[in-house]
């Protein structure tokens, strides 16, 4: 059972939440560090980039001093809102000049040809010698021209010509600028006279003055003109209309009571209609008694209750009832034939009958009253219709005499307000308010504007500045060398085990044996290092076998190879082998006889190994050097015989170092490298292309070789540091070693 349990779901304590991160403000670190590089590439090339600025500077003086000076002179406008001060005459110039596109058209009109053209017209500009066309004709260019056939037409001047020739370079020189946010104007002219240029500056502005009152006062002698023959044409008219009225009037026998006619005829039919309504509902309440009574067949209207109800009726049936309740009071005390019984019967039979009579009465009463209704309904209607008739008659010619009216009224109002303009315009041609007033006249210029000396040198030595800058980054962008560890890392994807530095003079020709020369030189500590990260590297493995190599020739690798190797031997029992044989270096470098037996002999049988080996002088450092140079040594290399002779050696040595040839002049280091533990690849800084050095890494790599990293040879401490922001300590090897003696010599190991 394992003895690691996962815990369970809900053991699982809760992650603690991540702090909020900020928002990052600025330039990221990639950024920066591109902006760092860029500044550096500058200040490196900082000499040749400020005596390019120079030298533009001196230019750009040297072409200002040369020019001639331009003076500037300007006049300030004021322009006056679009209505007219004096007269209020809208209608002739447009309510829209109240509005901003008023101030932009005669902002648009002071750049006009019409406004120039005056302006040369009233200084006779062609007269002077910086406009005169006629200047140029009888010049060496022209005579060229006419010889080649190519010399413009003949111009025989006058004084339109020579306007019209001369216009155009005024236009040039005259500047219109708007004011913002008010009414103001300033009109700028630049010239080399610079009395020119101010007269020139005012000219304009009054003759654009002068060019709005000149064709104000033309618009309104030509709608003067216009007015009159309207207003004659309207006076016609006005008198056709009112003898039309008249003679309408007179025709119709029609006099102005401002409608009362109307009225009268309109109150009589309004008197008849109320009438009409009052016979009709009588007429309406008639008739039912009407046919009541027409429908009675035997004469008795005891049924009709309009009869019944009338009073003579009633009263006839009150005497009827008092005469029957007396015949009834006798008939209980009296027989049949008293006297007072038949005077009782008697009077009954008279009240019977004059009742009778008074309802056949009262039902021919009725029937007349209908019957007188319904003539007063008809004889209404027809006072009705005549009435109506006699309305629709009044209105017909009230409305006609109202068309008149108002056709006199109208044509009389045109005329007056014709006439009033007429007179107006006639009284105002003379007077016009100006469009513009100059509130600030130009005056000389003491000063010129152009050229601005300072200004023309300050913009070439910046632009000297920026094409100097713009080719030292592109100079660095093409120079693709290794500048330092940082610049090695990041464009070989490579360690690097050290950077050594850059040597001259004696230093540079004992390179060889500095470590053990100069034991506390920046050299001698950068070989430590190395050393230090070899030896940190496989620890696992005792015996190692180390392959040096380099791109190409010159690179510093021997050296490098040769202090690498004794920097090893003071710790560890090492062996430097000059795997070298086409230009073998290690045995001159260290001092050995020429012909001193190597790694060629040992190969090939011709000695032994003990003749093969050599120890250094001052160190425990053996040495093998290349041998008799063979004239194949890549087949040496390859034998079976070779693989067995570096066997042999490796269980008897810490460390064994082999210097090979450049991997892109032959391909003796790639043969060797599979068989060794890892390979050291030097380059030279500032000098090696990267491309190349990729390269070779990588046939290495394909090769099946172990590359453990980079040595940086000959870098410029001072220059990485300012140039590169390599961070190099200069004075690190002589701080820490100081006051400390050189490590002795360790006993050199020996071979069997």
């Amino acid at each position: 059972m394992n003895q690691i349990q996962v815990a369970a779901q809900s053991q699982v304590p809760a992650q603690p939440v991540p702090p909020f991160a900020p928002v990052q403000i600025g330039l990221s670190e990639e950024s920066k560090l591109a902006l760092l590089d860029h500044w550096r590439s500058i200040k490196k090339r900082k000499w040749p980039i400020l005596g390019l600025a120079t030298a533009l500077a001196a230019l750009g003086a040297a072409v200002a001093f040369s020019m001639t000076p331009v003076y500037k002179s300007t006049a300030t406008v004021l322009i006056e809102p679009g209505k007219p001060k004096f007269l209020s005459m809208d209608d002739m110039f447009g309510s829209a000049m109240q509005s901003k596109e008023h101030y932009q058209t005669q902002v648009e009109i002071l750049k006009s040809r019409e406004v120039a053209m005056r302006t040369v017209t009233t200084m006779k500009l062609w007269n002077n010698p910086d406009f005169d066309p006629r200047k140029g004709e009888d010049g060496l260019l022209t005579q060229v021209k006419a010889m080649l056939g190519m010399a413009p037409p003949k111009v025989e001047w006058n004084e339109q010509t020579l306007a019209d020739a001369t216009v155009t370079p005024l236009m040039k020189g005259i500047t219109i600028e708007p004011v913002r946010l008010s009414q103001l104007v300033k009109v700028s002219f630049e010239s080399p006279d610079s009395k020119l240029a101010a007269q020139v500056a005012n000219d304009i502005a009054a003759n654009y003055i002068d060019s709005d009152r000149d064709a104000k006062f033309k618009l309104a002698q030509n709608l003067n003109g216009w007015l009159e023959k309207r207003a004659a044409e309207l006076r016609k008219n006005l008198e056709a209309s009112e003898l039309a009225l008249q003679a309408y009037r007179e025709e119709k026998g029609l006099v102005s009571l401002s409608g009362s006619a109307q009225a009268l005829a309109g109150m009589q039919a309004n008197e008849v209609t109320q009438r009409l309504v009052e016979a009709r509902a009588r007429r309406l309440q008639l008739e039912g008694t009407y046919n009541l009574i027409g429908g009675v067949g035997n004469g008795d209207y005891s049924g009709v209750p309009a009869v019944v109800n009338h009073p003579t009726v009633q009263e006839a049936i009150r005497q009827e009832a008092a005469a029957q309740k007396l015949v009834a009071e006798l008939s209980e005390n009296l027989g049949p034939n008293h006297i007072k019984m038949q005077e009782a019967q008697s009077s009954l039979a008279a009240a019977r009958k004059y009742l009778e009579q008074q309802r056949r009465s009262v039902a021919r009463s009725m029937v007349q009253e209908y019957n007188l209704a319904r003539q007063s309904e008809r004889s209404l209607e027809a006072a009705l219709s005549t009435a109506t008739g006699g309305v629709q008659d009044v209105n017909r010619k009230e409305f006609q005499l109202q068309v008149l009216e108002r056709e006199v009224a109208s044509n009389k109002q045109l005329y007056d307000l014709f006439m009033g303009r007429a007179k107006e315009m006639d009284a105002g041609s003379d007077i016009q308010a100006a469009v513009a007033r100059v509130v600030d006249p130009a005056v000389v210029a003491t000063v010129p504007v152009k050229p601005n000396k300072g200004q023309i040198i300050i913009v070439a030595f910046v632009l000297g500045l920026m094409i100097g800058s713009m080719g030292a980054l592109l100079l660095e962008r093409m120079d693709n060398t290794i500048k330092g560890s940082e610049s090695a890392e990041l464009k070989l994807h490579q360690p690097v085990l050290a950077v050594l530095p850059a040597l001259s003079g004696e230093q540079l020709e004992n390179v060889a044996t500095m470590f053990i020369r100069e034991p506390n030189s920046h050299h001698a500590e950068a070989i430590r290092t190395a050393r230090t990260g070899i030896q940190l590297s496989n620890v696992d493995q005792n015996h190692r076998l180390l392959v040096v190599t380099s791109s190409v020739p010159a690179e510093g690798k021997t050296s490098t190879t040769i202090n690498l190797a004794l920097a090893l031997s003071q710790t560890k029992r090492t062996l430097l082998i000059d795997g070298d044989m086409r230009r073998p270096q290690v045995g001159v470098r260290l001092g050995l006889a020429p012909n001193a037996k190597g790694l060629s002999n040992l190969v090939t049988g011709t000695a032994s190994l003990k003749e093969c080996v050599h120890a250094v002088e001052g160190s425990s450092l053996l040495v093998m050097p290349a041998g008799d140079i063979p004239p194949n040594p890549l087949d040496l290399l390859l034998s079976q015989r070779f693989k067995e002779a570096i066997r042999h050696l490796q269980p008897q040595l810490d460390f064994i170092l082999i210097d090979t040839p450049p991997v892109e002049l032959v391909s003796d280091a790639l043969s060797i490298a599979p068989m060794a533990t890892s390979t050291i690849y030097v380059v030279r800084a500032t000098e090696t292309p990267v491309p190349v050095i990729r390269k070779g890494l990588s046939r290495l790599q394909r090769a099946g070789a172990n590359v453990m990293g980079v040595i940086v040879n000959g870098l410029d401490f001072e220059d990485a540091q300012r140039y590169y922001g390599e961070s190099v300590n200069g004075g690190y090897g002589n701080t820490y070693y100081h006051g400390y003696a050189a490590q002795p010599p360790a006993t050199p190991a020996t071979t069997t």
